[in-house]
């Protein structure tokens, strides 16, 4: 699959451009203009590499920056700033930027810095194909859970991608709206539901998980899901 890039350009004449520049490269994209909407992507959106201008309308994007550090750490992000700030370089380069364009720049220069960041990343982490938990397997290729004792129980296609998603991030929480982006592929932004929590209720259930004291998904308060440390997750070969 084509790596995903998300832009964050305040100037809609650059940010169109980029982005079909980066749609006739093969890549997809993702875009926003400000620190609001592009924040909540930068943390909770899956992507490839960001694009992030420093000057936004609403706030500084080394806020951004440093939020995607911290719940993102090995993600690429080349920074675009102007042709005089070098202190905003400088300062993007201290916090964690993998490299920088200045402003104006060609679409040739801006491809190949891309091009190159990604060759220099370190792949994303390899796909989770099962979970150990105290009495018995969860196989997610298979989409069932395979207990000790001889009993199995079977997962849908949603609850196994739950489930996978949770695995794969599991140190730290996730919230519902992250969970809506990625596994429903639904823009949570004024969205009511109850989805998730009827799914991890099955879950629950069907993992043999006590819902009054769960100890394999974890309700952590005001910040969303968890699959507990307890839970051994074995790794596969990736499909990003």
């Amino acid at each position: 699959m084509a790596p995903l890039v998300l832009t964050i350009e305040d100037d809609p004449a650059i940010r169109r451009g980029i982005v079909d520049a980066l749609n006739f490269a093969g890549y997809r994209t993702l875009e926003a203009a400000d620190v609001h909407r592009g924040g909540r992507l930068a943390v909770e959106a899956c992507y490839d590499l960001l694009l992030l201008d420093l000057v936004l309308p609403d706030g500084d994007g080394l806020e951004i920056l440093a939020r995607v550090r911290a719940a993102q750490p090995t993600v690429p992000v080349i920074v675009l700033t102007a042709r005089g700030d070098e202190s905003d370089r400088v300062a993007g380069l201290k916090q964690g930027a993998d490299d920088y364009v200045v402003k104006p720049f060609s679409v040739r220069e801006l491809l190949a810095r891309i091009e190159a960041v990604l060759r220099r990343t370190p792949g994303r982490p390899l796909d989770v194909q099962q979970i150990r938990l105290s009495a018995g397997t969860v196989d997610l290729a298979r989409r069932e859970v395979r207990f000790d004792d001889g009993q199995r129980s079977e997962l849908s296609e949603r609850e196994a991608e739950l489930l996978r998603y949770l695995a794969r991030h599991r140190q730290r929480a996730i919230g519902r709206d992250e969970l809506l982006a990625n596994v429903w592929r639904l823009d949570p932004q004024g969205l009511a539901t109850r989805t998730i929590d009827m799914h991890v209720a099955r879950l629950r259930e069907k993992l043999r998980d006590d819902p009054a004291h769960p100890r394999v998904l974890v309700t952590v308060r005001g910040k969303g899901y968890m699959l507990a440390m307890a839970a051994e997750a074995a790794a596969g070969q990736g499909t990003n």
